[in-house]
């Protein structure tokens, strides 16, 4: 028998006041269409570029991830599950953030082998040395890494905004359910321009 939805009750905690944003594997594999991981995602490479030059005029840090494979051996199960993944190989073109980012030498660049951009990765280690008390989450994809690094900055004790025009997804269906979801339990959900309104104000 089908159990009747029940909302949870919860308290909107936005951002706090030195907000860090991470922009998820906006990589060239994920953004051009002509690789198999890539899809049209125009718009989202467009807020994307919004965001990015709102933190950057009010100074604040910026950090970009990408996936990438040096050896066989890592994340051997992930590959195994997703072979398109391989193409992911250190040195690739796929792998470098997408120029349109115009992303600076100041600006980390994080490389995972997995969908969370915490996961034995040193993003926390460093956020925590800028005192960074929450975060900003947009990119690709939407049901993939994007959720994993959001349910991950929760669980790094972070709040936590995913901007709703600057993630996507290749499937629309999924990017909808998980924004539903990550709204109700991991993290706002807002739009850009409710947080450029917030960091302007800063």
């Amino acid at each position: 028998m089908a159990i009747p939805a029940k909302d949870l009750e919860k308290n909107n905690l936005g951002l706090a006041t030195k907000p860090a944003l991470i922009v998820v594997d906006m990589i060239n594999g994920f953004t051009d269409p002509k690789c198999p991981l890539g899809s049209n995602c125009g718009d989202v490479v467009a807020a994307n570029c919004e965001l990015l030059g709102v933190f950057r005029a009010k100074g604040l840090p910026v950090f970009f991830t990408t996936v990438v494979y040096h050896n066989d051996q890592q994340a051997t199960v992930f590959r195994a599950r997703v072979p398109a993944l391989n193409l992911l190989q250190s040195g690739s073109h796929w792998v470098a953030v997408d120029p349109k980012m115009l992303r600076t030498d100041n600006e980390p660049l994080i490389e995972k082998q997995w969908a969370s951009a915490f996961h034995k990765t040193d993003l926390d280690s460093q956020l925590r040395a800028l005192g960074v008390d929450s975060l900003v989450i947009t990119g690709l994809t939407t049901s993939g890494c994007v959720r994993a690094s959001a349910v991950d900055g929760l669980q790094n004790n972070y709040q936590v905004v995913v901007a709703r025009e600057a993630v996507g997804d290749r499937n629309p269906v999924a990017h909808e359910a998980n924004l539903f979801d990550l709204g109700a339990k991991y993290a706002e959900v807002q739009s850009v321009k409710e947080i450029a309104s917030f960091l302007l104000a800063l």
